[in-house]
């Protein structure tokens, strides 16, 4: 694929705690982004089900979420995408989601990869920590086998997505392999980057992820420059105190001087 149009930006808080910060940070991202003119995806999570510890908080369940998220669209007009992590959530996450995302650590789960691509939406999938890009060809041959629900079936051109995440590099840290980027694209897909997760150290606080916030922007200047079809930000008005990904979400005040940033790269990258 030949690297052309503006980067696109999936944002929003990690995982839906309230309506009232979920209607904050859409509210901030959709005016920056118009600003800016940067095409915006809103994204946040009904359950953060992969967590470290059974104690963690899981954030306000698929019916709550699902309520909350069709008022984003519907009050600022946004597209939304969000995770799934079980089968039978799809089609009724579909009927609010125009993408369903698939979780890292289940990238490779075929009955998750098809019922999410039958339902005709566009499908983001996560690259799992533990997978080679070239890996992914597998994830999106799933998506292309999927029986769909409405007749619509999926393509590796734009309705199946890849975001690179990290990959695992010992315990408890991760690094990012940009040639990753690179080989993604040879599979005909969008490629996005995701520069808040790509930050994490996973469990390496007596069951807590801890992150390293001040590391995305160097990760997401490469990335741009690299060459991406998105970009991924976990965004929050009070990060320290958000119930996931504390110490790795984007500070929501910070957010245009860092997208700033990338339309600069991303404009000198690929012209105007």
């Amino acid at each position: 694929m030949t690297l052309k149009r503006p980067f696109f930006l999936i944002a929003g808080p990690c995982a839906i705690e309230s309506a009232e910060i979920v209607m904050q940070t859409a509210e901030t991202l959709r005016n920056v982004c118009a600003e800016l003119g940067i095409e915006l995806w809103f994204k946040s999570s009904f359950d953060k089900a992969n967590r470290t510890s059974s104690s963690s908080q899981r954030g306000v369940g698929m019916a709550e979420g699902l309520r909350i998220l069709t008022e984003v669209k519907q009050r600022y007009g946004l597209p939304i995408v969000t995770d799934v992590h079980e089968s039978y959530q799809c089609a009724p996450v579909a009927e609010v989601a125009d993408v369903l995302q698939i979780p890292a650590f289940l990238s490779r789960q075929t009955d998750l990869l098809q019922a999410a691509a039958a339902t005709g939406r566009i499908v983001n999938i996560k690259k799992g920590q533990f997978m080679a890009p070239w890996d992914m060809r597998g994830a999106i041959q799933k998506c292309l086998d999927a029986q769909p629900a409405n007749g619509q079936q999926p393509t590796a051109n734009g309705r199946i997505w890849l975001t690179e995440r990290g990959s695992s590099f010992g315990y408890g840290n991760l690094v990012v392999d940009m040639t990753s980027l690179v080989r993604m694209r040879e599979y005909g897909c969008p490629v996005i980057f995701d520069a808040t997760h790509s930050v994490q150290q996973p469990s390496s606080m007596q069951g807590i992820t801890r992150g390293n916030r001040e590391l995305v922007p160097p990760l997401m200047r490469a990335a741009l420059a690299v060459g991406v079809d998105g970009l991924f930000l976990e965004v929050h008005p009070d990060p320290d105190k958000a119930i996931s990904d504390a110490a790795n979400q984007v500070k929501l005040q910070d957010i245009r001087s860092l997208l700033l940033q990338a339309k600069a790269i991303d404009t000198l990258l690929k012209g105007e």
